[in-house]
């Protein structure tokens, strides 16, 4: 572990995964965290984790971005202390207004429909549920015909706490308090690596993360074929169909070779 990028949700997290994997860093953003850490994670919401538990977890993995990792961001640089620190924050207000769009793209009925139907999504929803209770104390529940209502008092809560414990409790030394508009040059220079040719990438910037994975990511490719009862391939243990395992593989688990058993 290299890089810990400790800024909550909607403060940059796709952009820093995006720049950190163009200077050639492996990073484990939600997605990853959740194919390939999964049953790890499970444990660690439901009953806590050890510092050889983030060690393990981490160990062939250069970076991280976004929940869980970042909720748990002094957790995984106690068993990394060489690993440098970045944290991004904005406006309360501009945050949750970020916050409450992207949970409420997450949370159109395609994505209901997927959750409450399909073994695949269903597992995925489990996942989200008990981070949820973790990170914010409260999870909405899914309804099929009517939007997710968040808890706005919860959300403005933890992000407070998240930040105020980030600037107060990081190694001075390590830290880096950045903003993604400022673009590769603090970044790069406090990393120490050359700045790229190409343009600082911006993600999600409209909140459209979601529509980008249904098309793309193989657990929603998986699951949408599964509402549509066009997949009856085999299974694993945990309700992935063997060709959805085939294309984590192909899509980036080869890269950290054992770790795309968790699920399997």
């Amino acid at each position: 572990m290299k890089v810990i990028y400790a800024g909550f949700s909607k403060t940059g997290t796709k952009s820093m995964q995006a720049a950190l994997t163009e200077l050639g860093y492996n990073v484990y953003d939600f997605m990853e965290q959740y194919k390939y850490q999964g049953k790890e994670w499970m444990k660690i919401f439901k009953h806590g984790g050890t510092t050889e538990d983030f060690r393990r977890m981490f160990e062939n993995v250069d970076a991280v971005t976004d929940v869980p990792a970042c909720y748990f961001w002094e957790e995984i640089h106690k068993a990394f202390p060489d690993a440098k620190i970045v944290f991004s924050i904005r406006d309360e207000e501009s945050w949750m207004k970020s916050f409450n769009k992207q949970m409420l793209e997450n949370t159109k009925p395609i994505f209901r429909l997927l959750c409450l139907l399909t073994p695949t999504m269903w597992q995925m929803a489990s996942y989200g549920d008990q981070m949820g209770l973790v990170i914010y104390g409260v999870v909405p529940p899914i309804v099929l015909f009517r939007p997710v209502k968040i808890h706005e008092t919860a959300s403005r809560m933890t992000y407070r706490r998240h930040n105020a414990h980030v600037l107060q409790n990081a190694p001075k030394d390590k830290l880096l308090v950045y903003n993604v508009k400022e673009g590769w040059e603090p970044l790069c220079k406090f990393l120490g690596v050359d700045v790229p040719s190409r343009p600082f990438p911006h993600r999600n910037v409209r909140g459209n993360i979601l529509q980008e994975m249904l098309k793309k990511d193989p657990i929603f490719i998986g699951a949408k074929r599964e509402l549509f009862k066009i997949d009856k391939r085999p299974r694993t243990k945990a309700g992935l169909n063997t060709q959805t395992m085939q294309e984590m593989k192909s899509s980036g688990v080869a890269k950290v070779g054992k770790s795309a058993k968790h699920f399997a």
